[in-house]
């Protein structure tokens, strides 16, 4: 991709997310103005404060470094196996929802070369601002942060090939509506995968029960509900308290 399509696709982009928000306030709009009726009322958070840390102004990036890219986090130690799983070809262009760090973005941003484009996706400020200083430092020009509601990842329609989270899943405090903007993000036969903590009785962390809202049968259940198509459950080596699940926007 030349430098001057290079600069004609971000005019695109960004005209496309700038029209893109302006629609849904509209849309927003135009609700509050209709009479209030069960459809209408405010979606209700399936945790509370769940994302409480991540939207404190005052939050610390440089410390969620060092509990994120850690090698005890096995999301971590096996991220090639992950990355490997993913099966990015060069020109794809993917989403990591719930970029953090930005630990999957450097590695992805690689994968789909100056052709391909990747979208770190935050609810958080501070990330998103770390985000583009770690794209700068990598000199990875096909990084864009964005800063999306808590409900909506905040992207154009029909943009996606892949859309990939990595023990994210478990912070959506609106699946219902988050999943939307996801299926709506994808193009037609476009990936989602999860990477998320195991929840089982007996055998996960104490920790991972209070902390994790659902299974994975739940969560392969709220998936397929809101519109996707299951397509496999991967196994990644080095995964013990992790699994690997791929859906896909129908045709």
């Amino acid at each position: 991709m030349s430098a001057w399509e290079r600069f004609g696709f971000t005019r695109w982009l960004l005209f496309g997310i700038v029209a893109f928000c302006l629609l849904s306030e509209a849309e927003i709009s135009v609700g509050q103005e209709q009479p209030t009726d069960a459809k209408s009322l405010p979606i209700k958070s399936v945790k509370p404060g769940i994302n409480e840390n991540f939207l404190n102004p005052n939050l610390k990036v440089e410390e969620w470094v060092e509990r994120f890219e850690v090698e005890s986090r096995e999301v971590f130690t096996a991220r090639n196996e992950v990355l490997a799983a993913l099966e990015l070809q060069p020109g794809m262009r993917v989403a990591d929802v719930g970029a953090g760090t930005g630990l999957y973005t450097t590695l992805m941003a690689d994968q789909v070369g100056t052709e391909g484009w990747v979208f770190a996706v935050e609810i958080a400020v501070p990330f998103v601002e770390h985000l583009r200083e770690v794209a700068r430092r990598h000199n990875q020009d096909n990084v864009t942060p964005v800063l999306c509601d808590e409900d909506a990842i905040s992207l154009p329609p029909e943009l996606l090939d892949l859309v990939f989270t990595c023990d994210v899943y478990h912070h959506f405090e609106y699946p219902q509506s988050t999943l939307a903007t996801i299926l709506s993000a994808l193009k037609p036969g476009g990936r989602f995968v999860v990477v998320d903590f195991e929840k089982i009785p007996g055998v996960s962390r104490e920790w991972l029960l209070e902390h994790v809202r659902a299974d994975k049968m739940t969560v392969r259940q709220e998936i397929e509900q809101a519109g996707f198509e299951f397509v496999v459950e991967k196994k990644v080596k080095g995964f013990q308290e992790n699994y690997f699940l791929v859906f896909r926007k129908p045709m």
